[in-house]
C-alpha cells in the first residue's frame, strides 16, 4: 500500500506577490498583464471571493472585482520560490513528481527522514515550506495519486486532509462526478443523461456499459469510482510536448496571422533544441473569438529535421480547419509532441487527427 502526498501551494503566484509587497496583503490581487486581451494568471483568495479565477479574461476579472490590484507576472521570483519548495520535498523523498511550479506528488511510503506516518511527513513538509519561504501549502494524504489530489483541495488554504485506505469508499461516494480528473462539463452532461451525478451513482453502471459509451475513458471512470489508481509517482518524467502560444491584440481570420505562427514555431523549435529527445508530431492549436479550442496535428514519416520543415507543417495544418472563412481567432499556438528517445523513434505512417 503506497502512501502518497499531493502538495499544492496556496494561490502561489499571488501569494508570492503578497509576501514580497506588504501593501498587497489582505487585498484582492490579480496576477495578470493589463489589457483587453490579457488573461488572469493567478488570483489571491481575496479576489476569488468575487469569482475571479485563473485563465479568466482580465477585463472580466476587473468587472467582477473593481477594487482588484493587478500585478504583472514575475516568473523569475516564482521559479525561485518553487525551487526552494522542491528542495524541501527532496529532503523527505526522492520520489517527487512535479506537476507545475506550485504542485507535486510525493511517494513517502519509505521516507528518507524518520517519521511515524505519512500525515506527520506532510505536516513537517508544510511547516518547512512556511519557514523557508513564508508561503503556505495544502496537502492531501491518501493511498494513491487520484485521491491525494482531491484531498489536497479539501481544506484549502493552508490545510491538510487525510484519506486512509479504510475511508476511501465513504470519502468518494458522495462526490460529484465532476471531481474526477478528466470529467469536464461535457462529460458531466453525458453522465447526467444516464442518471449519474455522483461517484455513488457511477458505481451502479457496469464496466461494459461505460466502455461501450466512452471507450477506454469509461474503463478509467469505473476504476476511479472505486478508488483504484495504480499509477506510481514518477520523478524526472521525460519531455512529452513543447509549445508556444500567444493571444492576439485583435481577433483575426485564419490566414491573417501567418507571421505570428512563424514566430511561435521559431520559439517552440528553439525550446526543443534543449532536450535530447525527438518530437515527431506537429500540433497547431487555435482558440476562436467565442473561446472554442481546436487542435490539428500531423505526424510525418520522419521527425521534422529543421525549423523550416516544422513551420511548413504547422502552416499547412490550417487547411484542415473546417470552419467558415469568416471565423475569427483570438489565440494560436504551435508545438511539437510525441517525444521519444532518438533510438526509440521508429518510422510511422502519416497520421492526421483533430478535435
Amino acid at each position: 500500500m503506497r502512501k502518497i502526498l499531493h502538495v499544492d501551494m496556496d494561490a502561489f503566484y499571488a501569494s508570492v506577490e503578497q509576501r514580497d509587497d506588504p501593501s498587497l496583503r489582505g487585498r484582492p490581487v490579480v496576477v495578470a498583464w493589463r489589457g483587453a486581451r490579457s488573461v488572469v494568471v493567478a488570483a489571491s483568495y481575496e479576489a476569488r471571493v468575487f469569482g475571479v479565477r485563473s485563465a479568466m479574461p482580465a477585463a472580466r476579472a476587473e468587472r467582477l472585482c473593481p477594487e482588484a490590484l493587478f500585478v504583472p507576472p514575475d516568473f523569475t521570483r516564482y521559479k525561485a520560490a518553487s525551487k526552494q519548495v522542491r528542495e524541501i520535498f527532496l529532503r523527505h523523498t526522492d520520489l517527487v513528481q512535479p506537476l507545475s511550479l506550485d504542485e507535486a506528488y510525493l511517494d513517502v511510503t519509505q521516507p528518507k527522514l524518520p517519521s511515524p506516518s505519512a500525515t506527520a511527513t506532510a505536516q513537517a513538509i508544510r511547516a518547512e515550506i512556511r519557514e523557508a519561504t513564508g508561503l503556505t501549502a495544502s496537502a492531501g494524504v491518501a493511498p494513491n495519486k487520484f485521491i491525494a489530489k482531491i484531498a489536497s483541495d479539501w481544506n484549502k488554504p493552508d490545510g491538510l486532509f487525510v484519506v486512509r485506505p479504510s475511508q476511501v469508499d465513504a470519502f468518494l461516494a458522495p462526490l460529484p462526478v465532476g471531481r474526477i480528473p478528466g470529467v469536464g462539463k461535457v462529460m458531466e452532461k453525458k453522465l447526467a443523461d444516464i442518471g449519474v451525478a455522483t461517484v455513488s451513482d457511477l458505481r451502479t453502471v457496469a464496466l461494459e456499459e461505460l466502455q461501450a459509451r466512452f471507450g477506454s475513458f469509461g474503463a478509467g471512470l469505473y476504476r476511479r469510482a472505486r478508488g483504484i489508481d495504480e499509477r506510481p509517482v514518477e520523478p524526472d518524467q521525460p519531455v512529452q510536448s513543447i509549445s508556444a502560444e500567444d493571444t492576439f491584440e485583435h481577433d483575426l481570420t485564419l490566414y491573417a496571422f501567418e507571421d505570428a505562427l512563424r514566430r511561435l514555431a521559431g520559439k517552440a523549435w528553439e525550446a526543443t533544441r534543449k532536450t535530447p529527445r525527438v518530437g515527431r508530431t506537429v500540433v497547431l492549436k487555435l482558440k476562436t473569438a467565442d473561446f472554442r479550442i481546436l487542435t490539428r496535428s500531423h505526424t510525418p514519416d520522419a521527425p521534422p529535421a529543421s525549423l523550416d520543415e516544422f513551420t511548413a507543417i504547422a502552416l499547412a495544418l490550417r487547411d484542415r480547419v473546417q470552419l467558415p472563412a469568416s471565423t475569427r481567432y483570438r489565440l494560436a499556438g504551435v508545438g511539437l509532441a510525441g517525444f521519444r528517445d532518438p533510438e526509440d523513434s521508429p518510422l510511422q505512417a502519416p497520421l492526421f487527427d483533430s478535435c
